[in-house]
């Protein structure tokens, strides 16, 4: 039996008239989201993650298609009357209020007994780590702490999904990357649905179960963090999702499953390619700058990558040393060697070396 969503969008699409041309913000989108998950919708400004999630919760009409809330239609209900809770990044806390009276108020416009007020809002201030902060008022509280209080606010209520625009945005990086696990940690605890909006990959990466990655109105690739960051479906999506290496050239051969691609003499790509990719035929290559080792001396391993390259600069960035190199197969490539040994460089500007990786570390785009 298949599982019921937690979030249902059947052919969902939003536009816009502006000066007098239609805006499609959101193209028709079919989307499932399932329970207990934490979804996370990926993408550059303007590509339509805000107004999928405005459409969600209510703020915004669809101009066609069906939001549905654990197999409910909601399509026409107004915000206030769907069981969902929606976090923003400017936490909207009322400032003359406590911590206890902020996470209290919903429950109290809903005339909930004293007593179970109390208890709900103890355990969501325990849960959000805000013990004996009841008293102080937002303006005593630091911005992770601020950013606590909304999200025991949002979830004592209990809906059954949460909605969070960019709630970190406001946060300094450490702080920001301290609410990441904070936040899946209470995600795990509470167990209810959470969808998440951000730009910053790392965010996305860290959290989610699973991410669409949007362009243009559009859900570009859906899956799990590994699936996009390890096989990108496109090269928008290869070069959104952290740093990627791309090449283009044209398979040799194909033996055993794995195609040969040549550049300059002794340099070789070998790719694993699906059934169906031909010799002749033209491939899009991935490889992340990680799986990359750079070398002074030719490897002599015929099983393995192998680029002539030539240093152009290097950034040291504590954990790892990134060098950016020229090489014969186009573009110039980046390679991040991790310090785990030494922090000494391999090499630098000017000097010749030499590219290598095992081949399931090159994956071909859209093939």
């Amino acid at each position: 039996m298949t599982e019921q969503a937690a979030i249902e969008l059947a052919g969902v699409h939003k536009d816009f008239v502006s000066h007098g041309e239609t805006v499609h913000a959101v193209c028709p989108t079919d989307l499932a989201v399932r329970p207990g998950e934490f979804f996370s919708l990926l993408g550059p400004s303007g590509c339509g993650k805000t107004t999928m999630m405005r459409m969600i919760a209510g703020f915004e009409e669809p101009t066609g298609g069906t939001v549905r809330l654990d197999g409910t239609d909601v399509t026409g209900v107004s915000a206030h009357h769907r069981d969902v809770n929606m976090v923003f990044q400017s936490y909207a806390l009322f400032p003359h209020l406590t911590a206890y009276q902020n996470v209290a108020f919903g429950l109290q416009r809903r005339k909930v007994a004293r007593s179970e007020i109390r208890r709900r809002v103890g355990e969501m201030l325990e849960i959000v780590s805000l013990n004996g902060m009841q008293r102080r008022s937002p303006r005593e509280l630091s911005g992770g702490q601020q950013q606590r209080v909304a999200l025991a606010r949002a979830l004592v209520n209990r809906p059954r999904a949460l909605l969070l625009d960019e709630p970190l945005g406001a946060l300094d990086l450490k702080l920001r990357q301290q609410m990441q696990l904070e936040l899946k940690r209470i995600q795990r605890e509470i167990g209810i649905t959470f969808v998440y909006v951000t730009h910053d990959q790392g965010e996305a990466l860290t959290m989610s179960d699973r991410i669409a990655v949007m362009r243009d109105g559009r859900i570009e690739q859906l899956g799990t963090p590994r699936e996009i960051y390890e096989r990108p479906a496109t090269r928008f999506v290869a070069g959104f999702i952290g740093t990627s290496n791309l090449l283009d050239a044209a398979v040799q051969r194909i033996d055993d499953g794995i195609a040969l691609v040549t550049f300059g003499p002794g340099e070789r790509v070998l790719v694993p390619v699906p059934a169906g990719v031909t010799a002749g035929q033209d491939l899009e290559i991935s490889v992340r700058p990680e799986k990359i080792g750079l070398r002074r001396e030719e490897p002599t391993d015929p099983g393995c990558s192998v680029l002539s390259a030539v240093v152009t600069d290097v950034v040291y960035h504590g954990t790892s040393t990134n060098y950016t190199v020229k090489t014969t197969a186009g573009p110039d490539l980046v390679v991040f060697d991790q310090n785990a040994f030494s922090a000494e460089d391999l090499a630098g500007p000017g000097d010749h070396v030499f590219l290598t990786w095992a081949p399931q570390h090159s994956y071909p785009i859209g093939v």
